[in-house]
């Protein structure tokens, strides 16, 4: 799944979990969950996520929704191999962005 926000400083929990098509209520409690994910929060209380929040939000859902990894695995997982599955997964999200492009190219003709 790629994640497709406007870029911006900050984002709503609503911005994020529309973004993801998941529940606000999933967010918090990955937020909660995961260390990597600490939004700022206003005086109200709300959720402001930072685009370093989204790409470790990206990686959990990643981890969890697409490949299937329970909370225990994924977080085991951010620990022990965090900078090679970001690595990777940035590289994917990348390749996958540029099929998207190419298939649009080739449509056009």
């Amino acid at each position: 799944m790629h994640i497709d926000l406007p870029e911006k400083r900050y984002y709503s929990i609503g911005e994020v979990a529309e973004a993801f098509k998941v529940n606000t209520s999933l967010i918090r409690f990955w937020e909660k969950e995961f260390d990597a994910i600490k939004p700022k929060k206003n005086a109200k209380g709300n959720r402001k996520f930072t685009p370093e929040d989204i790409k470790n939000l990206e990686l959990i859902y990643h981890l969890v929704k697409e490949r299937g990894f329970t909370l225990e695995g994924a977080k085991t997982h951010l620990k022990e191999e965090k900078h090679k599955t970001l690595s990777n997964f940035e590289i994917i999200r990348k390749l996958e962005g540029i099929k998207s492009e190419l298939i649009n190219l080739k449509n056009q003709l």
